[in-house]
Formats: C-alpha cells, sequence, structure tokens
C-alpha cells in the first residue's frame, strides 16, 4: 500500500476501492494527485518531492482557511514521505465551466457571474490574509523581487524567443529587461501575490469558487494576480469583459485599502507583460524543450494577448528591443503555425436578405467576405420557385444551369480559399462568408449551401451554416402560431 493509501486509511479508517490519477502527464507542476475514494469518503491525494513546497501550500492553507477564504481542507498530511490529503473539491474548474458555456466571445451569463464571484474573493487573499501571513515559508522566494523578475524574463528569453527562433540582440534585450524590472519594483509590494491565479486554479462547487494552487504565493504588488485571471491564455476573455471585471476588482479593492487608481493602472499593464511572458516561457519549457506539444497549444491565445496589448497600450518606460521581439513573435511562421494547429479555423457561411440587414459578427474577428448575388438570375420571379429555397432540387437545378452562376461561385471559392488559407496560417480562428440577395431565400441559400459543401471535409476547418432569412421567417410563423 502507497503513502497516499495509508493515509487515506489513517484518516477515514476504511481503506480507499478506487485511485484515479487527476493530472497524469498533462500536468506542468510534477506533482502527483490522485483522487482516492471508497463507497462513503473521497479525497485528493498529493505527492510531491518538494518539502519547501509543501510546507508552503500547507501553511498557506492553513491561515486561509482561518480567515474563512474557501480553500481545500487538509485532511492529514506526512512530510517526511511528501505526501497529504485535501478535500475533494469535484471536477469543474473555472475554466472548464468557462469553454462548456461559451460560444466564441458570447460567454454564458451565469460564467460571468462565477468570473464576479472570483474577483470579489481575491482582495481577501491579497490583503485581509496577506496582512499576517508568514512569508517566511514562501518557496522559492519571499518576495516577486528583482531575482524573481529575473528568473521570469530569463525563463521567457531562453525558452521561448531562444527556442522559437524569435532574433534578438542580447544586451539591448537585457537592457530593457532591467527598464521593465525597476518600473514593476516602484510599484507597492507589500500584499500576497497568489502568483498562479488562474482559472484553472479555481474550482466551481455549488456555484461557488474554491481555491488551490498557491504553494508559489510570495508578497508582491496586487497587479500581478489580477493579470493572471484576465490575460489567462485559453480562457481568452474578451476585451469588454476584462475590462467590467478590472473596473469591479478596483471597486471591490478600494473596501480593503486606499487605492489611487491612476497610480494603479500606471503600472498595472507592465505586470500583464510580465505574466505573459512568464507564461510563455512555461510553454517554451514544456513544449519546446521538453518536447510535451499540448503545452504549446497556449501559445496563440498568448500571442492574441499580445497583439491587443500592442494595438491599445502604451508603457510609461521605453523597452524597444522587447516590443520589437513581441511583433517578430506575431509574424514569426513557426509560431504562427502554432496556431493553425491548435484548434479548428471556424468558418460561419450565412445567407441573408439585404432587406433584413447583414449579418452581425459575433466572433470580433471582424474578417470575411459578403457576396451580393442579386446580379444572378432570380429563381423568385418565377411562381413554381416562389415557395421553394435555395435548398429545393428544382430551384438548384434551375440556378446550376446558368452560366454566370459557376462564374460567380468560382469566383468567390477562389477568394475564400486565399484567405481561409492565410487565416489558418496566421493563427486566425473565425472567418465569415456571407451571400446576400433580394429575399434571402433562393440565390443566397443556393451559393451559401454550395460553399459549405466545398469546404466541409477540409482539415481544420469547421463549418457552421446559417440561413437568416427562412430562420426570421420561420420565427414569425411560430408566433403567429395559436
Amino acid at each position: 500500500m502507497g503513502i497516499l493509501e495509508q493515509l487515506f486509511e489513517r484518516h477515514f479508517h476504511s481503506q480507499p476501492e478506487r485511485a484515479q490519477a487527476i493530472q497524469g502527464q498533462l500536468g506542468g507542476s510534477g506533482r502527483q494527485i490522485i483522487r482516492l475514494s471508497n463507497s462513503r469518503h473521497s479525497a485528493i491525494g498529493i505527492q510531491h518531492s518538494v518539502r519547501e513546497e509543501n510546507v508552503a501550500f500547507l501553511e498557506f492553507t492553513k491561515h486561509f482557511r482561518r480567515h474563512g477564504l474557501p480553500v481545500p481542507e487538509i485532511y492529514i498530511e506526512d512530510l517526511n514521505e511528501g505526501a497529504y490529503l485535501e478535500e475533494d473539491l469535484g471536477d469543474t474548474t473555472l475554466f472548464q465551466y468557462l469553454s462548456k458555456n461559451r460560444s466564441d466571445d458570447r460567454i454564458a451569463p451565469e460564467v460571468e457571474r462565477a468570473y464576479h464571484k472570483v474577483i470579489s474573493a481575491l482582495p481577501r487573499f491579497q490583503v485581509e490574509a496577506g496582512r499576517d501571513l508568514n512569508f517566511k515559508v514562501c518557496y522559492p522566494r519571499e518576495s516577486f523581487d528583482r531575482q524573481s523578475i529575473a528568473w521570469d524574463l530569463n525563463y521567457f528569453k531562453y525558452y521561448f524567443l531562444r527556442l522559437a527562433g524569435i532574433p534578438f540582440n542580447e544586451q539591448a534585450l537585457e537592457d530593457d529587461f532591467g527598464v521593465l524590472t525597476d518600473f514593476l519594483l516602484s510599484a507597492d509590494r507589500d500584499y500576497f501575490l497568489y502568483r498562479d491565479f488562474q482559472s484553472r486554479n479555481i474550482m466551481l462547487r455549488g456555484n461557488e469558487p474554491y481555491f488551490l494552487d498557491y504553494q508559489g504565493g510570495r508578497k508582491g504588488a496586487l497587479h500581478y494576480d489580477i493579470a493572471s485571471l484576465l490575460y489567462d491564455g485559453k480562457a481568452d476573455l474578451p476585451p469588454e469583459l476584462r475590462q467590467q471585471l478590472l473596473d469591479q476588482y478596483l471597486a471591490t479593492l478600494s473596501g480593503f485599502v486606499k487605492i489611487d487608481r491612476d497610480a494603479f493602472m500606471r503600472h498595472y499593464y507592465a505586470y500583464v507583460y510580465v505574466r505573459i511572458m512568464q507564461a510563455l516561457g512555461a510553454y517554451g519549457f514544456r513544449g519546446f524543450f521538453e518536447r510535451k506539444p499540448h503545452f504549446l497549444q497556449s501559445v496563440p491565445y498568448a500571442l492574441k494577448n499580445l497583439r491587443w496589448l500592442l494595438h491599445h497600450v502604451e508603457l510609461p518606460i521605453a523597452t524597444p528591443t522587447l516590443i520589437s521581439a513581441f511583433r517578430s513573435m506575431l509574424s514569426s511562421e513557426t509560431l504562427l503555425s502554432l496556431g493553425a494547429e491548435a484548434q479548428d479555423t471556424v468558418v460561419r457561411i450565412f445567407s441573408f436578405s439585404f432587406h433584413q440587414g447583414l449579418p452581425k459578427d459575433e466572433s470580433g474577428n471582424g474578417g470575411g467576405f459578403v457576396f451580393d448575388v442579386r446580379s444572378l438570375p432570380n429563381p423568385g420571379r418565377e411562381d413554381r420557385f416562389k415557395k421553394l429555397t435555395g435548398k429545393d432540387a428544382p430551384v438548384m437545378e434551375y440556378l446550376v444551369h446558368q452560366e454566370s452562376v459557376h462564374q460567380y461561385f468560382s469566383s468567390a471559392v477562389s477568394l475564400v480559399d486565399a484567405s481561409l488559407g492565410n487565416y489558418r496560417k496566421r493563427g486566425f480562428k473565425n472567418l465569415m462568408v456571407s451571400f446576400g440577395c433580394t429575399g434571402g431565400q433562393h440565390r443566397s441559400v443556393y451559393m451559401a449551401e454550395q460553399m459549405a459543401k466545398h469546404l466541409k471535409g477540409t482539415s481544420g476547418v469547421e463549418v457552421i451554416v446559417r440561413h437568416l432569412g427562412r430562420e426570421k421567417l420561420a420565427s414569425e410563423v411560430a408566433m403567429k402560431a395559436p
């Protein structure tokens, strides 16, 4: 019997009947995480060889529970064996909940409510519990100081930039790192810095958040943790929601400590950048160096965040070589190919009536095509086709015999194929293709269906078809029904 099974029996006075690995090879922490259970009890067993990290987690957990914070109960521990059992908080992380309840940038209200609850708890960790925390047990550093920042920046430089083949001037980049570090350290840093405050480390049980994986916590600035949550790579929060949550965080924080919003925002985006670099360093180490390719699937999301920052944010310090490296990353063929492999590109194909307006771009991407097919022969002018659509065989037969339809469709296919290939190469995930006619019933429906037929089966492409004119008509009929 292993040590975790022994601890289970000692605590619950019964043997575990099942043992399920929770993390396996997908995790990056090096810890063994196992769910142990029988018909009456369940617990999460942790075994890890780094004693100092175990001590930090156990001490922090006990401290947070004394403050009434939602963290797991520690049932039993054996530090000599590097093992302990903690409360089983279930299987639903905030990231999983988000992933299951979103459609691109449309996030379900219940997910937003969960994020608001998480935001409300963060200042309690940082300020309330941070006031009397024993920072001497922090591992590997007591504070997010110059040494801590240097580790993160060099991790990014050597395991991401270097291994991804991004060119840079070493001394000039080090000079920029020095400027950035001095600026980061000029913020007030007398709070608890959770360090890995992101959606995979937050469990949801009964719609309430519980918090894990703060063993790397240390003393630091308030900005880092909220940046970690809002710019959490694969969570891919839309900018509007990020701003809303940041506003809520600052409002909540003001109930714990006097806060100057302008002073906070002066440092905020520098911490966003350093957190993204820390994450990229981890992705590079696990993905490029250790050859675990699933870690590289997060890179396109980090690049998306960098792209947004470069377009919308100007730091109050000059770091030209670092900014140049970021821009090189965004144009790197190596990194863009990761974007194409990370997930399917979704092509949304619409038919619509120009009388009812253009389809709405719900992806936030802003790209794609609107093809006006009103120049093509109109089956709707003939009585025999009036009650049919472009999906019905008689209408399809009519249009397939029109030379102008073939010419138009061939040109449309050439444009869409070229853009789709480029989109996938550059890591873009959404493309809109819309066909509009007078009534949204015949020509546009036919062309949308044919484009969908052309694209379906293309590797790495998901095709979604909607006929907006027909949907509107069906909705009107349903409303009139008794």
